[in-house]
């Protein structure tokens, strides 16, 4: 899934450590959309992808942002997460790959000629 708007607030980055051992961070931007009923998305970037793209994510930047949404259960109560796997400014599109002509099919072969016997008939059989 993905959506396009401005930055309107980032809060503040989050750090901890994990029952196993290992560090993590978050953090938590609000994107708000164009056109007649704007809409404002709370979403994240956890761990290496907050290292990847939190420099893309400040006040008033246009950004396309790419998520996935996932919810989970914890003593009786869902929560939902909006995690960012990619973030593209304004204008920025991924390389295209040059388009590469197919190769020509070959030509097909002709077909036998099909000699009739001379019977009367113009039928080949």
């Amino acid at each position: 899934m993905d959506i396009t708007g401005k930055i309107i607030a980032v809060c503040d980055l989050q750090k901890g450590t994990s029952k196993a051992g290992n560090e993590w961070k978050s953090q938590t931007f609000v994107l708000e959309t164009d056109g007649d009923r704007p809409r404002k998305v709370a979403f994240e970037l956890f761990g290496s992808r907050h290292d990847e793209f939190s420099a893309k994510c400040t006040m008033g930047a246009a950004l396309t942002v790419y998520f996935d949404v996932e919810s989970r259960e914890f003593n009786g109560r869902w929560y939902t997460s909006i995690r960012a796997w990619k973030i593209e400014t304004a204008g920025e599109s991924a390389p295209q790959q040059k388009e590469s002509k197919p190769a020509a099919a070959p030509a097909p072969a002709p077909a036998p000629a099909i000699e009739a016997e001379d019977s009367g008939s113009d039928l080949p059989f």
